[in-house]
């Protein structure tokens, strides 16, 4: 089997590729320039000579079908686009454009190739906005509050159009937040357990956020990862809600995090009305038990798992 990840280089894409090549595929990766870019994740996992690596523009259609031809490969996980809900508000069109105009494209390209190619698109669990006290399933109605959602939604219609009108294997994962040391310090997880252990280190600094009182559902990436792979290996395709079932506050995962290191986070945190979103999700929480009953998948990792793993990476490279 041969298998394509577009957007080889970040936390999925790395997980992802190593899992692939544990299951006996040739993998192939894409990055908007692969001749540039670092690829520290796949170095990180000690898989980046494993790879094939191809430079793949996702709102470029020509350089698509270039990446899709030079790899001829089964399965494409498309994981490719800008990846921040924060940042989206601040680049709202290369957001939208780099999601649903390369996952447009991608429908594209397989459409026209007329291949068996299964596909898997990224979908987010963002599209619901706030569950409130009813987690989320794969029937409960899109209410995105983020440029980044409305960019993620757009790509599940197209994807789930696709798949009607043209027979296309096609599966949209609705992935709840997934966390793991492979996260870049812009996203909150890692920013709080990066900051936490550099104090329990000696550092006098602040660790300054946004909204405490925020809740999601967290898991582990790696496991999450799985899941994708399984629901192309499925005889029809669909689409899927992966998540813990769980949700917790963002004080609570400072709280443990911080509590890990013998350190009250009250002594280290200060709120910053600048970092807040213009519009925020108050509650995101997921139900995958279709998952389970088809797929055979469910977290093992919760919350507390997923800050311990996260906390012990940060220990493992300041002691290294």
């Amino acid at each position: 089997m041969r298998a394509l990840v577009c957007g080889i280089s970040g936390q999925d894409g790395a997980y992802l590729a190593k899992l692939l090549l544990g299951k006996g595929y040739d993998v192939y990766g894409t990055s908007r320039d692969a001749q540039v870019t670092s690829f520290g994740n796949l170095l990180s996992l000690g898989i980046r000579e494993s790879v094939t690596l191809l430079s793949m523009a996702s709102t470029d259609f020509r350089s698509v079908l270039h990446a899709i031809l030079k790899s001829q490969p089964d399965e494409i996980y498309n994981l490719a686009g800008q990846t921040s809900v924060a940042l989206s508000f601040e680049q709202p069109v290369e957001t939208l454009e780099s999601i649903s105009v390369g996952t447009l494209n991608l429908l594209e390209v397989i459409r026209l190739l007329e291949r068996p190619i299964k596909l898997y698109n990224a979908g987010s669990s963002e599209c619901y906005g706030d569950v409130q006290s009813h987690p989320a399933n794969e029937s409960s109605p899109f209410r995105p509050r983020s440029p980044y959602a409305v960019a993620k939604a757009a790509a599940f219609w197209e994807a789930a159009n696709y798949r009607e009108a043209y027979d296309i294997f096609v599966c949209n994962g609705i992935l709840f937040n997934h966390e793991s040391p492979l996260r870049p310090e812009r996203f909150v997880t890692r920013k709080i357990t990066s900051c936490a252990v550099r104090i329990a280190g000696g550092s006098a600094e602040t660790l300054r956020l946004g909204k405490l009182e925020i809740v999601r559902d967290w898991g582990w990436a790696p496991e999450y990862v799985d899941a994708m792979w399984r629901m192309l290996q499925q005889d029809k395709p669909d689409d899927y809600v992966i998540a813990t079932g769980e949700s917790h506050s963002l004080q609570e995962f400072i709280a443990t995090a911080f509590a890990k290191l013998d350190l009250d986070w009250r002594d280290h945190v200060e709120l910053d009305p600048r970092l807040a979103r213009p519009t925020e999700l108050s509650v995101s929480r997921g139900n995958a038990h279709k998952a389970h009953c088809v797929l055979g998948w469910r977290a093992q990792y919760k919350m507390p798992d997923v800050v311990s793993a996260m906390i012990e990476a940060e220990l493992a490279k300041v002691n290294a």
